[in-house]
């Protein structure tokens, strides 16, 4: 067997598995999307573009994508300075509190969504632990509203995500050369000067692929906007999920899985172009 084609015949079972479990399901949806559904008569495997019409039409749509959107980015800001943060702490620390606390960070990630999520919603209620804090200590005299609010929304995600940063920016920090550092201190650069002009351009394309991911998984979430934002503060998901399930309109849910997939995937390809156009050289060598 050559060396050419080795590689192909050792990843044939995961593209197999990728084709069957990732490619053909997004390519029936895709498929559906252009069917016409009918109040009684259900799904109809007729082409038309009346999903696309009624999603670009209604304005109740365009809030949707706009909260989901809106939210995706404020996580994705929050995961990016907490997490990075976190990771440059961690990196600095001395063996054993470096692998506790990273165990500390990344444990979260052994525990379900779902179970997450539901602690933060025991926390956010009028008689959760957060308002009887803040009630306690004079801040406010009435319970925050922070279920069924983006603000909670935003929070629980952020606690959720911030992981897949923190993994993402230490990978980076590892190809550091710390007398990189060690230079730039001794010329006279403050700490502070050699985090903005040395570290933080190395660690670019780590903070990159890590707000990717964030955004990625923010916008496209479903568990925890539908348990802290409820029915009434919807996203993309669970629009898509209430028409698939509940009113039974799928090829309506269909389409606007379709405009989400889409919709994220032109946000970061515009935001990869940008900043690989500032940190090109970073990104060449990080690939080399």
């Amino acid at each position: 067997m050559s060396t050419r084609t080795n590689p192909w015949v050792l990843s044939a079972p995961a593209l197999v598995v990728y084709a069957t479990f990732l490619v053909v399901p997004m390519a029936l949806v895709f498929l559906i999307s252009f069917f016409d559904f009918q109040f009684y008569g259900g799904m109809q495997a007729t082409f038309t573009w009346k999903n696309y019409f009624e999603i670009f039409s209604d304005g109740y749509y365009y809030e949707i994508y706009a909260r989901t959107f809106g939210v995706a980015a404020a996580v994705t800001v929050a995961c990016l300075v907490l997490g990075t943060a976190e990771a440059y702490v961690l990196s600095r620390m001395a063996n054993p509190w470096k692998g506790l606390f990273l165990m500390v960070v990344l444990g979260p990630l052994l525990i379900s969504v779902v179970v997450r999520t539901l602690g933060w919603a025991l926390l956010f209620g009028s008689t959760g632990l957060i308002n009887k804090v803040l009630m306690g200590i004079g801040l406010t005299s009435t319970p925050v509203d922070l279920m069924y609010s983006n603000l909670g929304v935003g929070i629980a995600l952020t606690h959720v995500l911030v992981p897949f940063m923190v993994i993402s920016v230490w990978a980076s920090l590892q190809r550091i050369n710390p007398a990189t550092e060690a230079a730039a201190l001794s010329l006279g650069a403050s700490q502070f000067t050699v985090i903005r002009r040395v570290i933080v351009p190395q660690v670019m394309p780590g903070i990159l692929s890590g707000a990717i991911m964030v955004f990625a998984m923010a916008a496209s979430s479903f568990a925890t906007p539908a348990i802290i934002g409820g029915r009434r503060l919807k996203n993309v998901a669970t629009a898509a999920y209430d028409e698939f399930l509940n009113t039974l309109n799928w090829p309506l849910g269909a389409a606007l899985a379709v405009v989400l997939l889409l919709a994220t995937v032109v946000v970061l390809l515009s935001a990869n172009r940008i900043i690989e156009r500032k940190y090109g050289a970073v990104f060449n060598q990080a690939g080399g």
